[in-house]
């Protein structure tokens, strides 16, 4: 049994609508937790995110018009176990825009031409936003902060002598006609 020039060799891949009828063109799938990451060492990130395509306003001239290359990535925020609580409390004050109203943290990416890029680029995001918010505040030592306050003050204080040099100067100028 001879195959068809335009199929492939092994298992065929199950055919699945892209879209459902009357709406408008999107693919979706979810990322499997063990998807490596070309931009980052991190470790992966779970299967809990859900991935969709669409048509991106990006790079791509008359290609962006036939092709979903815009990615975008979303996940409920406030069930991610992957993300320690506080983290996440953390995460939905600094982000609160791209939160939708079911709670989802939505990132999207339609800076490359190729979704996978594009997919990539959003996982990064996240990854990023993460890290963010991990991070501790620094702290100031009371030395420091006295520093930078005698800094502001001393430069209030030249500031205002320059501006008040400044006004005697235009006062010197003005003619009396009395």
């Amino acid at each position: 049994a001879q195959n068809p020039p335009h199929s492939r060799q092994g298992s065929p891949r199950p055919a699945q609508p892209c879209r459902e009828p009357g709406s408008a063109p999107e693919h979706r799938h979810r990322v499997p937790s063990s998807a490596p990451s070309r931009l980052s060492p991190c470790p992966s990130l779970p299967a809990r995110l859900t991935v969709s395509y669409s048509r991106s306003s990006g790079p791509g001239g008359q290609n962006v018009n036939k092709v979903n290359s815009k990615a975008e990535v979303r996940f409920h925020l406030a069930s991610a176990d992957w993300i320690p609580e506080a983290v996440r409390q953390k995460m939905a004050l600094m982000h609160r825009n791209k939160i939708n109203r079911a709670g989802e943290l939505i990132v999207t990416s339609e800076e490359s031409r190729y979704q996978m890029r594009n997919l990539a680029i959003c996982l990064e995001k996240i990854r990023t936003m993460v890290t963010e918010a991990i991070e501790k505040p620094k702290v100031v030592s009371k030395e420091t902060a006295q520093k930078l306050i005698e800094r502001v003050e001393k430069m209030n204080r030249e500031r205002l002598r320059q501006k008040k040099i400044h006004s005697t100067i235009k006062q010197s100028r003005k003619a009396d006609f009395d």
